[in-house]
């Protein structure tokens, strides 16, 4: 079985991410940029686990059968039916601003109270190889704010405050976000299942 794992992107940030994560297996994990051209299908799944499929997929394929992983992730609030999340990146149009999505959903936000203001960060990874397909989910509950607070992190991360917590993720360390976003917890999860499943 080949040990290498392929982050289904070209953002080479990500791939870092993702190989210091995963840091300790026995695994070389790469970006799609190992495997020029290797293009990033576009997102048509109407659901986080869809989409990070489509990915997964596509980059099991198009590498010659790498086991192969690929995340979606997004912001779904309560008050706006679950909106914006698959478009949580794409929200304010293309091509995508973090700032632009960020100042739409305030606007949408406007005059709501505190207690109707809660809404959960999701990743779904979802992981494609010769022994099939698998999905790791992680949330992270929280309530938003009428303006951003904190220069850290991207996207809605400065109004975003986890439930049981007094700052946003912009507010946080790099380490303090990943202990409880939905992303740190959904690798946690792909990292147990690839210790029990990937010969060492």
């Amino acid at each position: 079985m080949n040990s290498t794992l392929v982050v289904a992107t070209h953002n080479p940030g990500k791939a870092r991410e993702f190989a210091k994560l995963l840091s300790g297996l026995p695994l070389e994990v790469v970006g799609l940029d190992a495997f020029p051209p290797a293009p990033v299908p576009e997102e048509t799944g109407t659901t986080f686990t869809e989409n990070a499929l489509l990915k997964a997929r596509d980059a099991f394929a198009t590498t010659g059968g790498h086991r192969s992983v690929a995340d979606d992730s997004g912001l779904a609030v309560d008050a706006l039916d679950g909106a914006p999340g698959v478009y949580s990146a794409r929200y304010a149009g293309e091509p995508a601003d973090d700032a632009a999505n960020l100042a739409k959903l305030l606007d949408e936000l406007r005059g709501l109270p505190p207690e109707r203001r809660t809404a959960r960060f999701v990743c779904v990874l979802a992981l494609v190889g010769p022994e099939g397909e698998t999905t790791f989910t992680g949330t992270c509950e929280g309530t938003l704010l009428d303006a951003p607070r904190g220069t850290g992190g991207f996207g809605y991360d400065p109004i975003f405050v986890p439930t049981g917590h007094d700052r946003t993720f912009a507010e946080m360390t790099a380490e303090e976000k990943a202990a409880l976003s939905h992303r740190g917890t959904a690798v946690r999860k792909l990292r147990t299942f690839l210790e029990s499943n990937v010969a060492t």
